[in-house]
């Protein structure tokens, strides 16, 4: 790791983790947020032309093979991006479409989710935003496991978590009680 000294901040040289500039890692983490912005739009416009089912299955299976990328791929593969200074971690890259593929898939769950519940639907929709939980409770999971595994290892989380939403795209959304009224 490279630590910050200050000299090194008084230079504008502080280092933010693995020898990546402080100024890099912001604008990397706003291209992420950009992406998950567009990520949000592109679901929209697929979410129109698409079943929610094969839009929430392939972006769950696009975004396991992107976790399991970034396990894999060695940490000195690096890349340059146009308008970075410091050469970027080509996992931090994967990462990017992974989160991608997540802010595309958003529209995708709800709608799985709130099928078939007619008249119920208003009631279950307040019930799901409340329930949105995991952006707070998956990083603090994930972050446990750091501490006992590794950095990398504690990936499999999320790999897990993704499976779980393909599993739900495929199987788990099924309406299985046909005979409750809706109307």
């Amino acid at each position: 790791k490279a630590y910050n000294t200050a000299k090194d901040v008084a230079d504008g040289k502080e280092k933010a983790g693995r020898g990546m500039s402080a100024s890099t890692a912001g604008t990397l983490v706003g291209i992420y947020w950009f992406l998950m912005m567009v990520g949000r739009l592109i679901g929209g416009v697929i979410g129109g032309r698409v079943s929610s089912k094969a839009m929430l299955t392939t972006a769950s299976g696009v975004a396991m093979l992107l976790v399991a990328a970034f396990i894999f791929i060695p940490q000195s593969a690096v890349i340059n991006i146009p308008f970075i200074n410091d050469a970027v971690p080509v996992g931090i890259a994967v990462l990017f479409l992974c989160g991608l593929c997540t802010s595309v898939m958003w529209g995708g769950i709800f709608n799985l989710a709130a099928e078939g519940l007619g008249k119920y639907t208003a009631a279950a929709s307040g019930i799901f935003m409340a329930l949105v939980c995991g952006g707070g409770v998956i990083p603090f999971l994930q972050g446990l496991l750091v501490d006992y595994t590794s950095y990398l290892g504690s990936y499999w989380l999320i790999f897990a978590c993704l499976g779980f939403l393909l599993f739900y795209a495929l199987v788990g959304s099924k309406n299985v009680n046909k005979d409750i009224p809706t109307e």
